[in-house]
C-alpha cells in the first residue's frame, strides 16, 4: 500500500468550559501538528487531555477558538460521521471490541459504507491483521487474545480506512510496560510506513520520551511542546 499524507491540524486559543462555564477543561490551548508527526500529550487526571481528543475528533465543538484539519474548521464541517470515519482513527485504552465478534469482523465494522464488498472487507482485514503481527488471528474472538493482541486488532481496526490522523487515548495504559513498548513501536511503524500523523495520550514517561514532541497539559494550560533530545 502507498504511503500517505499524515494531516496537518491546528488548534487555535481553544477554550472549553463545562458547568455552566465554572470549569474551564480547556484555557487558551494552541499548538499545531505536522504531517506524520507522533506527538505526546501528558498530564495529570483532569488536566483536560480527553476533552482535546473529543474536540480534535469531532466529538464536541470548543467554545472560543478553532480547530482546523488541513485548513479546514471542524466546527464547519457538516458531515461529522463521515469525517470521523474517513479521516480519524481512535485507539483507546480499553480496546472497545465487540465480544461476539472475531477479529476479522471487529476490524470490518468501519469499512461499512465505505467498501460495499463482503469480499473486499474481508480481504482487508486479513491484510490489516497480517500488518500488526496478527495473521493467524482471523477468526479469534477478543477473549482468546491477550491484552496486547487485543490492542493490536483495537489498531488495525483504526486503519481501516486509511485515517490520516490517529487519536490514541492512553493505548498502552493497560499494559505491562514490554507488551506497551511493542503498541508503541508498532503505531510509530504505522507513522514511518503510512505518513499517518498520531497523537497519543499517556501518562507514561518512557512512552513520551519516544515520541517526536511532548506537549504538557496541566490545568487546561498547554505547558512545554518542546521535541524530544536525541538519544546520545
Amino acid at each position: 500500500m502507498s504511503r500517505r499524507l499524515g494531516a496537518e491540524v491546528r488548534v487555535d486559543h481553544v477554550v472549553k468550559a463545562f458547568e455552566g462555564g465554572r470549569v474551564r477543561a480547556l484555557d487558551d490551548v494552541s499548538f499545531s501538528l505536522a504531517p506524520g508527526e507522533l506527538v505526546a500529550l501528558t498530564g495529570p487526571s483532569g488536566s483536560g487531555k480527553s476533552t482535546l481528543l473529543n474536540l480534535i475528533g469531532a466529538l464536541d465543538d470548543p467554545d472560543e477558538g478553532s480547530i482546523t484539519l488541513d485548513g479546514e474548521r471542524l466546527d464547519r464541517i457538516r458531515d461529522r460521521d463521515a469525517y470521523r470515519s474517513r479521516t480519524v482513527g481512535f485507539v483507546f485504552q480499553l480496546h472497545n471490541l465487540i465480544s461476539t465478534l472475531t477479529a476479522s469482523e471487529n476490524i470490518q465494522i468501519p469499512m461499512f459504507g465505505h467498501t460495499h464488498s463482503r469480499a473486499a472487507r474481508r480481504e482487508r482485514a486479513r491484510n490489516l491483521l497480517g500488518e500488526v503481527g496478527l495473521a493467524d488471528r482471523v477468526d479469534a474472538r477478543p477473549a482468546t487474545l491477550s491484552g496486547g493482541e487485543r490492542q493490536r486488532v483495537a489498531i488495525a481496526r483504526a486503519l481501516a480506512n486509511e485515517p490520516r490522523l490517529i487519536l490514541a487515548d492512553e493505548p498502552t495504559g493497560a499494559l505491562d510496560s514490554a507488551t506497551g513498548a511493542r503498541v508503541l513501536a508498532l503505531l510509530d511503524e504505522v507513522r514511518q510506513r503510512r505518513g499517518t500523523t498520531i497523537l497519543l495520550v499517556t501518562n507514561d514517561d518512557q512512552v513520551a520520551a519516544a515520541t517526536d514532541r511532548v506537549l504538557r497539559l496541566r490545568d487546561g494550560v498547554i505547558r512545554g511542546g518542546e521535541p524530544q533530545p536525541a538519544p546520545a
